[in-house]
Order: structure tokens, then C-alpha cells, then sequence
């Protein structure tokens, strides 16, 4: 999440400083000027979304914290699916949308405009990021959280050097394999995300599990040991699923994929 999440807000600054860079003419200075304090405002934005969560999940206590939790953990889910259903319907045309506004802004002298073009685009992607990752740190037990922390920190790297190395070969590899391969995993993850939450809410007796385990497969993939904890964290996947999981775990992916085909560009769209 976090290396893709980073991926789009660099895709979102390097398709504006690529255009400014060749359109600017005399005026490049400034438009760069407003094209990286909007950047910096959009990062801000998404911090102060951060401290804002923090703040009121610190104020709640007992069962009030875990309901807390569970919603942000829920919300985190139904963001990714959002972005990435967002992402497949607007992908093709993101370039020459954003190359537009920026024209526009550079051609009326509308600094403000490019401003918030860039502020909008990276703290949407902050934003995202923020109550994905309270979500994942609110789900992690004590063993996890060392390891969830790297995983940030390696999402980051991966981002930039991901980045980097796209640029060196952009003519060879084309972003659209990227974006198909991440929302695989991304619809993954937020399935996951999903199932977390309602584990929690089950746990919590706000859902009835409907029935006992319907099958153990622990036998063949314990989602308590090492593997099985990595698939269980990525997917979602329950070893000893109950009814009201299997459903909604069937649901979410039933829906996911009808998002996904009413999100395809019609063919009039397609030949614009």
C-alpha cells in the first residue's frame, strides 16, 4: 500500500515538473515554486490527518478505542477499494488531465490553481496512506509491529527506487502492468483489512458468527504460524473460517470485481 500510495503522488509531481520543465519557458521558476509548496502543503495535510486520528484514539478508552479501531480498520478497506476502482477508470487519461490543469495554470498566470493541483493530488494519497497504516498498526499485535514498521519503511524505498528505475526504462516498461499487478494485491490487502475488522467485531459480540468453524485447514496453512500469518495479513485468508466471514469475505470480493467492470472505459471513451 504504502510503496504503490507513494508511487502515484511521485507519478502525480513527476507528470507537472515534466510539463513545466518543457512548457515553462521564462515562467518555469515560479510555476516549480508553487508546483513543490503545493507538494509540501498536500504533506502537511495528510500529517495533520494523522495527528488528528492519533489524537482522538487516544481520548477513547475500553471498548469505545476497539470500536474506533475496528471503523478505521473498515475504512482503510473500503479507501483502497475506492482508489483502486478510482485508478482503473481513470488511469488512461490521469496524464493529460493533470498536463491540462497545468496548462491552464500556467497559461492565466493561476499560481493558486497549480498550487492546489499538487496539494489536492499528493494529500489525497497521503491521506489514504494515514488511515491505511492506523488501520494496519490497530490490527497488529505487539510480535507484528516491529515488522509493520519496516514494512513502511521498505514501502518508501521501494517507491522511490521503483520510481527511479520506471524513468530509466519507461519506453520498455509500460505503468500499466505496474498498476494491474497492485490492484491485484491491493484488493488483496484490503480484504484482509476487512476481515480483521470484523474478526474484532465478532470478538466483540457486535456480529454474530452464524455458525462454528465450517472447515480447519491449519493442516495444510495455519493462519497462526509464520506463513500463514503472511498470507492471512495479505489476503484474509482463515484457516477455520465461520459463515458470517466466508460471506462476507465472498461479498467483498463479488463486489470488488463488479466495481471493476462497470469502472472500464466504454469504447467511445476509449477511441477519445
Amino acid at each position: 500500500m504504502v510503496w504503490r500510495e507513494s508511487v502515484e503522488a511521485l507519478l502525480v509531481v513527476g507528470i507537472l515538473q515534466g510539463w513545466i520543465a518543457h512548457h515553462g519557458n521564462a515562467r518555469a521558476a515560479t510555476a516549480r515554486y508553487f508546483l513543490w509548496a503545493g507538494v509540501a502543503a498536500g504533506m502537511a495535510g495528510a500529517a495533520l490527518l494523522a495527528a488528528v486520528i492519533l489524537s482522538l484514539a487516544s481520548l477513547l478508552e475500553g471498548d469505545r478505542e476497539d470500536y474506533f479501531q475496528i471503523t478505521m480498520a473498515g475504512l482503510a478497506a473500503l479507501l483502497i477499494l475506492q482508489m483502486v476502482v478510482w485508478m482503473h477508470r481513470q488511469g488512461r487519461g490521469l496524464k493529460q488531465e493533470l498536463e491540462r490543469g497545468a496548462e491552464r495554470a500556467l497559461t492565466g498566470h493561476n499560481w493558486l490553481g497549480l498550487f492546489f493541483l499538487a496539494a489536492i493530488a499528493v494529500m489525497r494519497e497521503g491521506s489514504e496512506t494515514v488511515v491505511f497504516l492506523y488501520g494496519l498498526f490497530a490490527s497488529a499485535s505487539d510480535t507484528n509491529l516491529p515488522g509493520s514498521i519496516a514494512a513502511v519503511a521498505v514501502g518508501f524505498a521501494l517507491a522511490a527506487a521503483f520510481y527511479w528505475l520506471i524513468q530509466m526504462a519507461a519506453r520498455r516498461f509500460p505503468w500499466s502492468i505496474f498498476f494491474r499487478v497492485t490492484e491485484v494485491l491491493l484488493l488483496a490487502l484490503a480484504a484482509s483489512l476487512l476481515m480483521t475488522a470484523l474478526d474484532r467485531a465478532i470478538g466483540l459480540e457486535l456480529v454474530s458468527p452464524l455458525s462454528g468453524s465450517l472447515w480447519d485447514t491449519s493442516w495444510l496453512l495455519d493462519d497462526t504460524g509464520r506463513l500463514g500469518g503472511l498470507v492471512a495479513a495479505m489476503t484474509g485468508y482463515r484457516a477455520r473460517p465461520e459463515l458470517t466471514t466466508v460471506l462476507v469475505y465472498t461479498l467483498y470480493w463479488i463486489a470488488a470485481v463488479a466495481l471493476l467492470r462497470s469502472a472500464r472505459p466504454r469504447a467511445a471513451e476509449r477511441a477519445l
